[in-house]
């Protein structure tokens, strides 16, 4: 017999870790709050006619966010056949809230009182036994992380998805709310409603929520005589149906809480400690700066450029590409065989293999921030900075995740409720660096600024600094006018991160780079391949007559004024729109393997041929802002809901990233070689201008507005 039982807890509270240890999964964990936002399905490891259903966090089953409505839909409308409500024992009076509602939906509910062993080691104590009785259903301690207790736990769901009884709540409201409740529900009872938890929308409807009224679809008058009912009881109560909701549930949370934790008193937590220094008002941005300075001068300025150096010039130029050349040759390939695969798929793909240690080790300390709790600690430092302009910190959460991909990064503005910040948050999520732009950097970082650590990194944070710019341009329109979101975000506490947990993040990560180089990217460097050997005419011909090459010489004026307008340029511009890694793989193609010579090896001399050191900067910006990959592009659609929407974003990041390459090699081109002073300088000088004016003027409203308040 197939059975469902759905996870469902607070934001943040061990339920994806919990997923993964019943199903073997290995959904993404993060040490912040939002990290799931669509349900996720597996099979449980010991049964596998059982699924276990991944809800995202939430905490209520009140619908104003998308989370909200996914878990609240799959419960009332999928009914599972039990639930496993994942409670964090450390902050157990929030948690409960949520508890308290979803006992009243008529679904066997178990309590898996997580994060057990950090409790114990605080010196508090609770009495499970008196929890479980006050609440009316089995509460069972576990550690999610260190898979304690859990095969009691599931021994409980699984009995009681089998007994197939429906669930009675032992709750009680203030007896005025109680009385009008029964009105409530025979009201609904007679009103071919009798096979609906009537418990459930008795409630919903007394607090007058909107999607439960549209849902039953009642006749006028009766919702008029409800509405009376509920009137009644707030003049009674002398206040709103909702608030006394709430208020009620608050007061059994505590009662609750009173009766069974008994709390040791202790001053500041560790946690509160470091925080008292991490997220000060001016010490915050400084670490956090530092933070990912040292990030990157690991990854990609030192111990990962001496291994990327060893696998590109070493293991794919020398061992990799003789072995395939001896091979082919003493095999009779034909010279058109032996090109695609020497020049092609070796070139190309191993320009961008060759990457993998120093995204690898991006990786490694990302998981390290992320596991031990630090990243939570940057949205609240960003929300800082973004409100001084009058935007909201709570679009850095998807940013965060956008440092791997931006394809869940997109997906993750769905917990944004406004549906105007939730838009600007998919437009300026990619001009957050992902995996896929890190070789691009890289390569022009090595290539032009061999012994500054400072110009990786300054990607990042002029990435940062351009969410904010194009958020306050946004903010001037129509489109997406009005006040920020509210940001409400709970700090997990501080822990050692785990070897293997970072491991796996590490391996999660950078697995899908790994097997888009195999995919997408191979199959991209085999177009490329064909349009670099053969003209229009399909002969094989030299590079400098090739399709690619006619491409590249129609294209490349558009880019001359950016300062990479030589045709090699123009065309890597080109097929990066398809995935950012084959920026490189064109490169490597027209570089790699066969221009390789005794004295040179690598991409470093030609890619230093095309570019000055200002527009290859220019190059990096261009990469780091327009339009995303395919992929992103399509998560971009499925999220804004129509392709105008999208298009709208496409030209918008496109025609910035223009911009800005724009006043990066003009401006800069006249400051450091002395350039004469044209008309592009002229325009770049006036746009720096008008830049400078509309950040000063957004963060003087956004001052005065909160001086008046």
């Amino acid at each position: 017999m197939k059975i469902r039982i759905a996870l469902t807890g607070n934001p943040n509270s061990g339920k994806t870790t919990l997923f993964n240890a019943l199903t073997g999964s290995a959904q993404y964990v993060g040490n912040w709050p939002g990290v799931t936002v669509e349900k996720k399905e597996g099979r449980y490891r010991a049964q596998k006619e059982v699924t276990i259903v991944d809800l995202p966090g939430v905490y209520s089953l009140s619908p104003y966010t998308l989370e909200e409505v996914i878990s609240r839909d799959y419960i009332l409308e999928e009914k599972p056949d039990a639930i496993i409500n994942i409670v964090d024992v450390t902050n157990l009076e929030r948690n409960l809230y949520l508890t308290t509602q979803l006992l009243e939906t008529g679904i066997p509910v178990v309590i898996a009182l997580n994060m057990m062993d950090i409790f114990n080691k605080s010196g508090d104590k609770i009495s499970i036994k008196a929890l479980s009785q006050r609440l009316g259903c089995p509460v069972l301690p576990i550690s999610a992380l260190k898979n304690d207790g859990l095969d009691p736990l599931m021994k409980t769901a699984l009995e009681l998805a089998n007994q197939k009884k429906k669930f009675e709540a032992v709750h009680k409201f203030h007896p005025t709310v109680e009385t009008a409740l029964d009105k409530v529900e025979k009201i609904l009872y007679h009103n071919d409603n009798a096979n609906k938890d009537l418990r459930w929308y008795s409630i919903k409807v007394f607090e007058r929520d909107d999607k439960t009224l549209k849902k039953l679809n009642l006749p006028r008058d009766i919702v008029k005589d409800i509405e009376n009912i509920i009137h009644n009881a707030e003049n009674l109560l002398e206040d709103d149906s909702e608030s006394i909701i709430t208020g009620e549930r608050y007061e059994l949370i505590e009662d609750i809480c009173s009766a069974v934790l008994q709390k040791k008193q202790t001053g500041l937590s560790v946690s509160d400690k470091i925080d008292r220094v991490v997220t000060n008002k001016w010490l915050g941005l400084p670490i956090f700066i530092f933070v990912m300075w040292f990030m990157y001068f690991i990854s990609v300025s030192t111990i990962g450029t001496i291994i990327t150096d060893w696998v590109n010039e070493e293991f794919f130029e020398v061992i990799v590409t003789d072995a395939a050349t001896s091979f082919l040759e003493s095999a009779g390939a034909a010279p058109w065989l032996l090109s695609l695969l020497v020049d092609g798929i070796i070139g190309g793909v191993g320009a961008v293999l060759g990457f993998v240690p120093q995204i690898m080790l991006l990786f490694f300390f990302i998981s390290i921030l992320e596991d031990c709790g630090y990243m939570a600690r940057v949205a609240f430092i960003m929300d800082r900075v973004f409100r001084r302009f009058g935007l909201s910190g709570k679009s850095f959460i998807p940013m965060l995740i956008g440092t791997g991909c931006s394809v869940p990064a997109i997906m993750a503005s769905r917990t944004i409720e406004q549906d105007r910040d939730r838009k600007m948050t998919i437009m300026l999520t990619p001009f957050i660096p992902c995996s896929a732009k890190i070789p691009i950097f890289t390569l022009m970082a090595a290539t032009f600024f061999p012994r500054n650590s400072l110009v990786a990194p300054s990607m990042y944070f002029l990435g940062i600094a351009m969410v904010i710019l194009a958020g306050v341009l946004l903010k001037r329109s129509a489109l997406f006018k009005g006040d920020p979101a509210p940001f409400v975000m709970e700090l997990p506490p501080y822990h050692l991160p785990r070897p293997k947990g970072v491991l796996i993040h590490m391996w999660e990560k950078g697995k899908s780079f790994i097997i888009k180089a195999g995919t997408v990217i191979l199959a991209g460097v085999i177009i490329i391949w064909f349009l670099q050997s053969f003209d229009w005419s399909f002969q094989m011909v030299e590079t400098d007559q090739s399709i690619l090459a006619n491409i590249g010489h129609a294209i490349s004026p558009l880019f001359a004024p950016l300062g990479f307008g030589s045709w090699e340029a123009s065309v890597s511009i080109f097929t990066g729109f398809l995935a950012k890694e084959t920026v490189v793989a064109t490169f490597g193609v027209l570089f790699g393997i066969a221009e390789a010579t005794e004295e040179t090896t690598g991409l470093y001399p030609h890619i230093a041929a095309l570019f000055t050191p200002v527009a290859a900067y220019a190059f990096m910006a261009f990469n780091l802002l327009a339009a995303p990959c395919f992929a992103a592009i399509g998560a971009t659609k499925r999220e804004m809901g129509t392709w105008k929407w999208t298009f709208i974003a496409i030209g918008f990041q496109t025609g910035l990233a223009y911009l800005v390459a724009l006043v990066i090699y003009q401006i800069g081109s006249a400051i450091f070689y002395g350039t004469n002073i044209t008309g592009a300088v002229i325009v770049s000088a006036l746009i720096v201008g008008a830049i400078v004016y509309l950040l000063f003027k957004a963060y003087m409203e956004n001052k005065k507005a909160v001086a008046q308040n």
